[in-house]
């Protein structure tokens, strides 16, 4: 199918890779309880835009840019977890308004762009990603494909498929969860601060990983 071998097999795999807990899954998660599903729904959009982008650069040889140079490796990684400790401060030193006694407070009103942005910014700057999708598409690859740039394509288009479809998932389950905790300010002010506590730690587990 489209230049692949063992295709039904990659569907199993990549759906259990997308169901593994990783910084992609934590970020959606933390978005969705603290600020709500509209923020959750574009950091999906978000992360799976950074998927294509991967899938791209894997069927064209730029991945493997990463793959050759320990330098642009570092560099990309530093980036990706920098930007991630600079959103979680973010959220730690900021300081909501006050809410009325009584009314559950809303979520912490971020932009649609910025919020997808974000999500973007954060897939594609992590490395690890990259090569991740460039060691794991090729297998799936047939070699007697007539284009193996379109059967990459084809491949990423359904693993980003199958993803997104995950990540909706936790989107309506942790944005429930999310009405739920922010019945009070106190409540709210601390998933915040949760939140910003999480994107600190993926950064500097990133900024470690080898």
């Amino acid at each position: 199918m489209f230049g692949t071998q063992h295709f039904w097999l990659f569907v199993v795999s990549g759906l259990l890779l997308n169901i593994t807990p990783g910084q992609d899954t934590l970020y959606i998660v933390t978005r969705s309880v603290a600020q709500g599903r509209a923020a959750g729904l574009w950091s999906v959009l978000g992360i799976s835009t950074g998927s294509v982008v991967h899938t791209l650069a894997a069927a064209f040889g730029l991945s493997a840019i990463l793959a050759t140079s320990a330098h642009a490796f570092t560099i990309v990684k530093l980036a990706g977890a920098g930007y991630l400790v600079y959103l979680g401060v973010k959220m730690l030193i900021e300081r909501p308004a006050p809410a009325a006694a009584g009314v559950e407070p809303p979520p912490r009103h971020e932009s649609a762009w910025a919020i997808y942005r974000a999500a973007v910014l954060t897939n594609v700057l992590n490395p690890k990603v990259a090569l991740f999708f460039l060691a794991f598409l090729p297998q799936f690859v047939a070699p007697q494909a007539s284009s193996r740039v379109a059967a990459f394509l084809f491949l990423g288009a359904v693993f980003v498929f199958n993803g997104t479809l995950w990540c909706l998932v936790l989107v309506l389950g942790a944005s429930a969860l999310s009405r739920r905790l922010r019945r009070n300010a106190a409540g709210a002010r601390r998933l915040r601060q949760a939140t910003g506590a999480v994107f600190v730690g993926l950064g500097a587990r990133l900024a470690l990983q080898k």
